[in-house]
């Protein structure tokens, strides 16, 4: 990750202090805060092109310019009637999807501003959406312990699964080459699944659980090279988990003074980015274990982080 911020890195935090920051990554040192007053910011997503940041809370998402020292938002996203839990963008930037504790997916067209073009009703709050790579299914997760794939093609439903009961989903994870998807619940299990292209069989096929964390798994994130599985917790630390090692426990990554919410990779896989409630952010080296840099200027919990530093 470059010294200077010309935005080859773009790190950013928010949380429950109705703020966004960016961050000079390997300085610490934050260059612009930007309001979101409506209310907490529950997750934050850039554009592949670095060009803008969405970040989404109760009811709404909004769209901001990275490159422009401008404090509105580009275009704010109206149509949910709860919670927004999950955001991300098509990697041409055509449209973006967002999901909610209302229950619903929706897709937005970027090139359009008459609201969601599409809704998906699941039957419980949604806590977690992603994006497959093939560009033409969310994988979403929910409260029920619900996890639905939505075909955008079909424009419905393709499959779903309940891998332990009622307890709530809390992240899904699918690996950049399509090879795994993994999902962590509230119970701090990591379930982890094959995945099978077509031929009308099972789509998800079981390869792996781990009991990760003795309390609620907040997020669950595969590198970019697929090697690593990366779990965040309630029980205040991250955990790095071998996947070329039958997904043997790495490194158990201790400093944060309270629940940590997310985290990001690098791209190079050789660095985490954690937030937490403790009010602040961290830099992880993955290779030592060790504390590269302390973000701090939140005042109340930190719950999400994103980072883009693609060449």
């Amino acid at each position: 990750m470059t010294s200077r911020y010309q935005h080859s890195v773009v790190l950013c935090t928010a949380g429950y202090d109705h703020t966004i920051k960016f961050w000079a990554a390997p300085e610490g040192k934050c260059y612009r805060t930007l309001n979101f007053p409506d209310s907490q910011v529950n997750q934050l997503a850039i554009t592949p092109d670095k060009q803008f940041l969405a970040a989404v809370g109760n009811c709404h998402a909004r769209l901001f310019d990275v490159m422009k020292d401008v404090s509105m938002p580009v275009r704010t996203f109206n149509g949910h009637s709860g919670n927004v839990t999950a955001v991300g963008f098509q990697k041409d930037r055509k449209w973006m999807f967002t999901g909610s504790e209302d229950g619903t997916l929706k897709i937005w067209d970027m090139r359009q501003r008459s609201g969601f073009q599409r809704s998906y009703p699941s039957k419980a709050a949604i806590n977690t959406a992603v994006l497959h790579p093939n560009q033409g299914e969310i994988i979403s997760g929910d409260e029920d312990g619900n996890i639905r794939v939505w075909d955008l093609t079909a424009n419905a439903c393709s499959y779903e699964l309940v891998p332990d009961g009622k307890c709530a989903i809390r992240s899904i994870t699918i690996a950049p080459d399509a090879s795994l998807v993994m999902a962590a619940n509230n119970r701090g299990t990591c379930f982890i699944w094959k995945l099978n292209e077509g031929g009308g069989g099972n789509v998800f096929q079981p390869l792996h659980k781990i009991e990760a964390h003795d309390t609620y798994c907040l997020k669950a994130l595969i590198s970019p090279d697929v090697k690593y599985l990366a779990t965040t917790s309630a029980d205040k630390t991250i955990k790095i988990w071998d996947i070329t090692n039958k997904f043997q426990l790495e490194k158990t990554l201790v400093g944060h003074q309270r629940w940590v919410w997310d985290c990001c990779f690098s791209a190079d896989s050789q660095y985490l980015v954690s937030a937490s409630s403790d009010m602040t952010a961290k830099l992880w080296k993955l290779n030592t274990g060790g504390v590269l840099m302390d973000y701090k200027g939140h005042q109340k919990a930190v719950t999400c982080v994103a980072l883009n530093d693609n060449n």
